[in-house]
Formats: C-alpha cells, structure tokens, sequence
C-alpha cells in the first residue's frame, strides 16, 4: 500500500487533504475561542444580575467557603479595624502594585472579614480606613493559596485567612471581599480591584462546532487512507485472478 501512497496522484491528494485539515483545525480552535468568550460573557451579565446577599445570612465566621458563593456580589455592615496589611507584587491595568487589605469587624458576629480595600502603586497611598459604620458592598472571594517568598513589616504574601487567623485577634471568615462600594463614602477612595470571575467553562453549543471541524480534519485523512486502500486492492485483484488461472492450467 506504501508503493501507491507514495504515487504523485495520492501525494497530491494527501497534501489536499492535509492543508484541508489544517484549516479545520484552527476554525475548530477558533470556535473553541468563541466557546469560552461566549461563558466568560454569560458569567459576567449572571453576576452583575445577582442580587447582592447580606453577608450574614450566606457565610458564618470559620467555616468552609462554599464555591457558590464565589464572585457572589454580597452587602455587609460593620466598622474597619487597626491591622491593615499590603499584599505585594500585584498588577492592575498593566502596573505593578500592592493590594490594601483592612480587617472589618462585622455587625451582628463580631467576627472579622478581610476587606480588600483597593490598589495603590506606592505603600504610602493606602491611607487609614474610614472610621464610623459602614456598609459595604462588593464580590466575596474565597481565601487565596500560601505564598513562602518573604514579605516586609505590614505586608503579607497572599490573602490566606490561615495566616491573618494568626494575625488578627478574635473570629475570621473564611473569605475576603473586593469592596466596590461603602455607605457613606467618605474621604480619598483607592483604586477599586475588579472581583474575579469563578471558572466559566465553556458554551457547549459552540465547544460542540470546534469537535465537529476537528472531527472533519480527520475524516479527510481517513478518506484519503480509504481511497488508497481501494486502490490498492484493485491493483492486486488482477495479478490474484491471473495466479489463479495459471494454476488451473497447470493441474487440470
């Protein structure tokens, strides 16, 4: 089967059918493209429609962060607190920064929710807190993962609610919040850190076209596998019929 594969009519065909693949192959990425563009979408305009939850009744202090409630955009009213901490090398809009994480005690628990306050690009413009009670809003996240590289005075590697338990006196929760909004608003406000989305995965409809070209790449090199194969056994059909003939001759 080699010798016809190898024949310049198959060789021709072969490279058809690879430059055919090809071009499958990158609509089929594209497609893939269009998939998590389109989730990413959905999961934007399902969350900015959320309704905000009181952060009291979907979250108490020590417990496990359930993974529904990340991105969830939640409503708290409490006063910030002493313990305010830079979290280094960060990035926002193409600079580089620390975020201002500032404990605030939470009415009605007592308990302490990190407070992602904003970003600034120099230590000496986070400022204190407002004083007073406040309502804040934003979108509640889950602690972030330990970082070991070593931080200065007043600065910690990650918003790791193990390390600011150890920190911070009295009961934590188990989540940090990128504040959008505080009622009042009241003096110098920082540069607000957008909240992150959760995974979005894919929209299946179009993740299911970016199967079907890649599934169209490789049925045109099984077709042209197919076409050689065919020809191959018609080539041989006649040399089989006419050893059967002679040996017919032979033994009458």
């Amino acid at each position: 089967m080699l010798r016809t594969a190898l024949t310049p009519r198959y060789l021709g065909l072969l490279a058809l059918a690879l430059v055919v693949g090809v071009v499958f192959v990158q609509l089929g990425r594209w497609q893939l493209g269009v998939a998590e563009g389109k989730a990413h979408q959905e999961a934007v305009e399902e969350a900015r429609a959320a309704a905000p939850l009181a952060l009291t009744s979907a979250l108490r202090p020590h417990t496990s962060f359930p993974g529904e409630l990340s991105s969830r955009p939640v409503t708290v009213t409490g006063r910030y607190t002493d313990g305010q901490l830079l979290v280094p090398d960060r990035r926002l809009d193409g600079r580089a920064g620390s975020w201002v994480v500032t404990p605030f005690v939470v009415d009605g628990t007592g308990a302490t929710l990190p407070v992602l306050r904003g970003f600034v690009t120099d230590p000496g413009q986070a400022g204190a807190p407002p004083t007073g009670t406040l309502t804040l809003a934003g979108g509640l996240a889950p602690p972030e993962s330990p970082v070991s590289a070593p931080v200065a005075s007043g600065e910690i590697g990650s918003v790791d609610t193990s390390v600011l338990a150890n920190t911070w006196p009295g009961d934590l929760y188990n989540a940090f919040l990128f504040l959008e909004t505080e009622d009042p608003a009241a003096g110098p406000q920082l540069t607000k850190v957008p909240t992150p989305l959760a995974p979005t995965g894919l929209s299946w409809r179009n993740a299911a076209y970016a199967v079907q070209w890649w599934v169209f790449a490789a049925f045109g090199l099984w077709l042209w596998w197919r076409m050689v194969r065919e020809e191959e056994r018609r080539a041989g059909a006649p040399a089989l019929a006419g050893a059967g003939d002679n040996g017919a001759r032979e033994h009458p």
